[in-house]
């Protein structure tokens, strides 16, 4: 047990799969929106990710190996369905790595003018990607470590802007404030739902704990837990800063480019404001780490129920599957410097979908199974029976159809995503069949 995760590092790599960049710049983009009913928005958001969240932690309660979502689904509904969401969630892994140490490049390049050159942001964004391969095949202890520190660098300057809003608004200097609420019009309006898809999308990551549940201390006790913590923590931050930036910054909100930071500046100056943007800097470091960390777990996740060859299950003496950390490396890499991966990104909306519909129905078809052999399922169970599983189920179908239509590229990108890989099903049947007799895969309980 010595070197994984317990609780609280399960809870600090969630909030770093969830809290990226995007917190600091959607309030501006949502009250551009919908003004006021912002508030009201990103708290109904909350409340349906949340519902997704508790599917996810009942049935991450039922197994005890990496996979999260790619093995609920192949548990519920087979091997081939399995096989789509595990393929396509390693794929889109790597895709999002990607994308990540390219922003972390871009953005670094700004901090430092000698890097703003194409080659200059390409090098950081490789430099990256070999650095955090290289602290996975160091080893769990290792990535833990890094992983809380970055974690808590990334809450601490947020944390210190919510109390700052709470305990220092009222003290502001009305000229100051003046000054900055009048700095542009009123707002432009839009939709609620084109908001609600932005907020929704704000709160996701939270999918990818369970995939390094093998990692984990106790994970059919602890990931169920922390799953509903760091929802609960996300919400609750991200509800602050919206209200926070409105209090703050007024109107004036829909057009500031970095609103967290501006609003930081009216509070704390200069000094505060440098802080915030010390703390963005922190989150794509961190959102890179967790990036490199969850799409190695998947391509060992997938090895692991035989989906791709047992090469990728070699491990050095650290107990790393070193070839999966390599192969992702290899993979994020290549997509990095090509920049496909902006058209194949689009793949990724559609990847959150088919994992958050098959996990939220495969609870239904976990408690029926356990119902028809008279199992009695000791781990955590959502309350008021499948009320709330059948909402997560439904939300998520909605917001797929209204995802759809908003960008139909998107669709055709993801389902056209599924159909490639469909054929190659036929090369990993037999190995998964095999896998799935010779072990135990901690089974419905």
């Amino acid at each position: 047990m010595k070197g994984k995760l317990g609780f609280w590092s399960i809870v600090l790599l969630g909030i770093n799969c969830i809290i990226g960049t995007g917190i600091f710049g959607l309030p501006s983009k949502a009250y551009a929106m919908i003004g006021d009913a912002s508030v009201s928005v990103i708290i109904f958001d909350a409340l349906l990710v949340i519902s997704i969240a508790l599917c996810f932690a009942e049935a991450a309660g039922r197994f005890k190996v990496n996979g999260g979502p790619y093995i609920y689904a192949k548990e519920a509904f087979g091997t081939f369905f399995g096989y789509e969401v595990g393929l396509m969630k390693w794929l889109m892994g790597i895709i999002g790595w990607a994308t990540f140490a390219v922003f972390l490049g871009n953005r670094l390049a700004l901090v430092f003018p000698a890097f703003d050159t194409s080659f200059g942001r390409m090098a950081i964004a490789i430099s990256s990607i070999i650095f955090w391969s290289i602290i996975n095949l160091m080893g769990v202890k290792s990535s833990k470590i890094v992983n809380n520190i970055v974690t808590l660098g990334k809450l601490i300057p947020l944390f210190l802007f919510i109390f700052a809003g709470i305990f220092l608004f009222g003290k502001v200097d009305p000229a100051t404030l003046t000054e900055t609420v009048n700095a542009a019009a009123a707002p432009n309006g839009n939709t609620l739902v084109e908001a609600a898809i932005l907020f929704f999308f704000a709160f996701t990551g939270f999918e990818a704990i369970g995939i390094a549940a093998g990692d984990m201390i106790e994970p059919q006790k602890n990931l169920p837990k922390a799953i509903v913590v760091v929802m609960l923590i996300v919400s609750a931050v991200y509800i602050a800063i919206l209200l926070i930036c409105m209090k703050v910054l007024g109107p004036s909100l829909a057009f500031s480019k970095a609103p967290v930071a501006d609003a930081a500046g009216v509070l704390l100056g200069s000094t505060g404001k440098s802080f915030i943007m010390t703390g963005i800097l922190i989150s794509i470091i961190g959102i890179n780490m967790a990036g490199s960390y969850t799409s190695t777990k998947s391509g060992v996740a997938l090895a692991e129920t035989g989906l791709v060859p047992e090469f990728f299950l070699k491990t050095n003496s650290k107990g790393v599957h070193y070839n999966a950390v390599l192969a992702s490396m290899i993979g994020t890499m290549i997509l990095a410097m090509s920049g496909s991966f902006t058209v194949l990104a689009s793949i990724g909306v559609i990847v959150r979908f088919i994992q958050y519909i098959p996990t939220c129905a495969a609870v239904l078809i976990f408690r029926k199974r356990d119902k028809e052999n008279g199992i009695k399922h000791d781990g955590f169970t959502i309350p008021f029976g499948p009320i709330i599983p059948i909402i997560a189920l439904v939300v998520s179908v909605i917001l797929l159809i209204k995802a759809g239509i908003a960008s139909p590229q998107k669709i055709v990108y993801g389902l056209g995503g599924l159909v490639v890989v469909a054929p190659f099903y036929k090369f990993s049947k037999n190995r998964m069949e095999k896998a799935t007799k010779q072990s135990a895969l901690g089974g419905t309980q």
